[in-house]
């Protein structure tokens, strides 16, 4: 049973920078795929990006894409993501997940283990 705590959201002005980290514990990480979520008030939880077991496939939703980047540090058992260029729109709960034996998907239910999230705000 893997137990993922996130870190590292805050409050951040347009254009800015933050990086996510997500911390896992009590499963065999380095077999996990691992993915990030996020979720804004009154929406769906959405897709940002997930990083094969590897590191070597990598995927962004259209959203994020050259602007966000996962990655992960299988020594650590710690997934990572920098976003830059934040907009308004990013702002939301970010969600890390991991799912065992997979190569990463853009659907939430794949995925076995999920944190309890970090918020994220981006002012205009």
């Amino acid at each position: 049973q893997a137990q993922l705590i996130e870190s590292g959201g805050g409050l951040v002005q347009a254009g800015g920078s933050l990086r996510l980290s997500c911390a896992a514990s009590g499963g065999t990480f380095s077999s996990y795929a691992m993915g990030w979520f996020r979720q804004a008030p009154g929406k769906e939880r959405e897709f940002v990006a997930a990083i094969s077991w590897t590191g070597r496939t990598t995927y962004y939703a259209d959203s994020v894409k050259g602007r966000f980047a996962i990655s992960r540090d299988n020594a650590k058992n710690m997934v990572f993501l920098q976003m830059n260029s934040l907009k308004p729109e990013d702002t939301a709960v970010y969600y890390c997940a991991a799912q065992r034996g997979g190569g990463g998907s853009a659907y939430p239910e794949p995925y076995d283990y999920w944190g309890q999230g970090t918020q994220v705000t981006v002012s205009s």
